[in-house]
């Protein structure tokens, strides 16, 4: 049975998931996982909240918010952040943050007094399509989509920073003895034009090219909120050994080789530099060709605990434990967004259908 609901009633099953993995493949049939995986965090709650087993209302096809701010909801650093409404006193802006009305559903979802069993988040989906038109009408929406447009106006509204025009590429530097130093500088570069709560998404991913004439290494690096990554076969590892496969160019698809002045063949290599707290995996099931979309179904197993990303970067291990799935069921035309959040009585599944 592929779905959603077979994948809550697979986890229950597993005894309250104690065991270190569990193989839950049969029930992502069907479906794209965008998995949100923590870092064990020891930090004490500061604020009372209720179980946060409440649902969002289905105000038109909006079951790609709903269950993209379940997950939300679940990122507890986040999520006690908003309720504490510390972004008020952080943020450099003096103008009003109108997407912060996403506070007042948290606050709605977690309630200690849990009067309501469902929180309507028309207020909060009118302001988001005030600031993103995109959004407007009805129409089916992405849950990626959504998750990214969302975690970069949030950010926009709440930065410490002062905003700071981007100016064309930034200049690279040369002759930088270790890596790390390159990566650190770039790391500080991003920090003292963008730092808010919502850099518990943010890593950094690392491109290395390789000139096949000169042997010439040369490395940029990019800051990242989440990880596309294509399905070749049927588990998260084969996965991602293909995001980071090194990958050969011919010279019309390189860039320019920094010491030959010109466009060569070379060899290029992803690679994650800086490893988020929380790390956002999309699984790409959906392929665009010419003439149409298509989405892939093969079947994905993953760890529930201690997924080691360790061997993707510089240092190991690198453990993330999985904490929030959003699941589509269904084709390209029509389908329904769904999630499964861990929180301290077990998993429980969301679904505003």
């Amino acid at each position: 049975e592929g779905s959603c609901g077979a994948l809550c009633r697979t986890l229950v099953s597993q005894n309250g998931l104690q065991r270190d993995t569990a193989d839950i493949s049969q029930s992502v049939l069907y479906t794209s996982l965008m998995g949100l995986l923590l870092v064990a965090d020891n930090e004490k709650e500061a604020l009372t909240v209720g179980s946060g087993r409440v649902g969002l209302r289905n105000i038109g096809n909006t079951c790609f918010l709903n269950a993209v701010v379940q997950c939300l909801s679940h990122t507890c650093v986040l999520r006690n952040y908003c309720l504490l409404k510390s972004y008020k006193h952080e943020k450099f802006s003096k103008e009003e943050a109108k997407l912060m009305d996403f506070s007042q559903v948290l606050s709605g979802l977690w309630d200690v007094r849990e009067g309501d069993i469902v929180v309507n988040p028309r207020q909060f989906y009118s302001v988001f399509k005030e600031v993103v038109p995109y959004f407007s009408g009805y129409s089916q929406q992405d849950a990626q989509e959504f998750l990214r447009f969302l975690l970069d106006k949030l950010h926009t509204e709440i930065n410490r920073r002062p905003y700071v025009k981007r100016t064309g590429k930034e200049p690279q530097q040369q002759y930088v003895r270790f890596i790390s130093e390159e990566a650190n500088a770039m790391w500080k570069k991003h920090l003292e034009r963008d730092d808010s709560i919502i850099a518990l998404f943010s890593g950094q991913l690392r491109s290395s090219l390789h000139c096949s004439v000169c042997s010439h290494y040369s490395n940029t690096f990019d800051v990242f909120c989440d990880l596309s990554l294509p399905i070749p076969k049927v588990t998260l590892q084969e996965c991602l050994d293909l995001f980071s496969q090194e990958e050969k160019l011919d010279k019309e698809n390189s860039p320019m080789c920094e010491r030959c002045s010109r466009r060569t063949e070379c060899t290029k290599r992803l690679s994650i530099q800086r490893f988020p707290q929380v790390i956002v995996i999309d699984l790409n099931r959906f392929t665009t060709s010419r003439w149409s979309i298509s989405k892939s179904t093969v079947y994905v197993s993953f760890p529930l605990k201690n997924l080691d990303l360790g061997p993707y970067g510089p240092v190991d291990p690198v453990l993330y434990d999985l904490y929030a799935i959003c699941n589509h069921a269904g084709t390209v035309n029509m389908g329904h967004y769904t999630a499964c959040c861990l929180d301290q009585s077990g998993w429980c599944f969301y679904n505003d259908s």
